[in-house]
């Protein structure tokens, strides 16, 4: 028996293509990792973003940079935004980030975009 020794992943966020979501434009590492049991993003937040919730996914939006004004809506709580606060939203809870900003966003499990929905 072989056995071998996981190797360490690297992703550059400059190099991953950024895709639509309802916040913006989110680019997704580590989907294809099958031993890594979620998924990063780097999202970039539209002033424009829609209000939804997940079944069954928890994100972590960790705020890297935001407007003076932004605010995360969590059911129908408003909290004030700024860089390094952290912000665990469980399966259920109705959000929606308001203002521009860019976050790093943990997804457990895996994001699936079939767990984006809309009231």
């Amino acid at each position: 028996m072989t056995l071998t020794t996981p190797q360490p992943r690297i992703v550059d966020f400059s190099t991953v293509p950024g895709v639509p979501c309802p916040c913006g434009t989110a680019r997704r590492a580590f989907a294809e990792v099958a031993d890594f049991p979620g998924t990063i993003h780097l999202t970039e937040i539209s002033v424009n973003a829609r209000k939804h919730y997940h079944k069954t996914l928890t994100e972590t939006y960790y705020i890297l940079e935001c407007a003076a004004d932004a605010e995360l809506e969590l059911d129908d709580t408003r909290i004030p935004l700024k860089p390094g606060l952290c912000i665990q939203i469980p399966p259920g809870v109705r959000h929606c980030a308001r203002g521009e900003m860019k976050i790093l966003n943990i997804v457990f499990p895996k994001f699936d975009p079939a767990d984006e929905h809309f009231d």
